[in-house]
């Protein structure tokens, strides 16, 4: 499914992705999960209880759309087992055929920002439309709960980013890497409100009509979603005032 991509590739990838991941902080000890879509029903996914910074190709498995290993083990990888979070990567990939990558972090800022209850709808830099697209806080659930599977299923079909209140992010994207740079765009857009709040706060948003050309730039990317001008639009009119 990721095409010109082996197996290999991926795996080595996934790993690299993990080292950044913790070289910036955005997880700590055994914290968060990726995934890459190996074929319509393999994924292949980091398990549980390994410090994603320091793992190995060998060590991560193969599961399929129910969660269940059906890899051959090795020696690197024989005792472990998927996680309980991997329910959501799971929805994701049922509920967009685009979707080959999935990470799952718990970047400090972003999620600092959602227990303050900062709503991310409101349009401050350009990359917020371009890239990253609207970002909606949802209520954190337990991930093998029902509600949190609906509530997934029902987000991901309309955004390529959400944070799960108090807890973390989602990220996904047509290539696991893709998924994960998705998740600096986060984090560093979140620094910039962060610091933007302790500067006395936003003087309002960017302008309608410069969100209707940036608009135009995420369309010719590839990147727009359904309903995303409808969102976009609503925000920056809601959340622009003149100066």
């Amino acid at each position: 499914m990721n095409k010109a991509v082996t197996e290999a590739d991926l795996r080595e990838q996934i790993c690299l992705i993990g080292q950044l991941m913790h070289r910036n902080q955005y997880i700590d000890g055994a914290s968060g999960n990726i995934s890459a879509r190996l074929a319509p029903d393999r994924i292949l996914a980091t398990p549980s209880g390994l410090a994603k910074g320091f793992m190995t190709p060998d060590q991560l498995i193969v599961v399929n759309m129910e969660g269940e290993r059906v890899d051959t083990p090795t020696p690197a990888n024989e005792g472990l087992r998927p996680t309980s979070e991997l329910v959501m990567h799971l929805e994701c990939y049922r509920q967009r055929d685009d979707v080959l990558g999935v990470v799952h972090a718990h970047p400090p800022t972003a999620v600092a920002l959602t227990i303050a209850g900062y709503d991310f709808s409101q349009i401050l830099i350009p990359e917020m439309v371009i890239s990253l697209g609207i970002v909606p806080t949802i209520p954190y659930l337990p991930p093998a709960s029902p509600g949190s599977r609906e509530t997934i299923a029902a987000t991901i079909r309309q955004h390529d980013a959400i944070l799960l209140a108090d807890h973390g992010s989602l990220t996904v994207a047509c290539h696991v890497w893709d998924a994960y740079l998705r998740l600096e765009s986060l984090e560093h857009t979140a620094k910039i409100v962060y610091l933007v709040h302790g500067l006395g706060g936003a003087k309002g948003g960017l302008h309608p009509d410069q969100v209707e050309n940036l608009l135009a730039i995420r369309e010719k990317l590839g990147l727009l979603r359904p309903g995303d001008r409808e969102r976009f639009l609503a925000a920056a009119k809601g959340g622009h005032s003149d100066r």
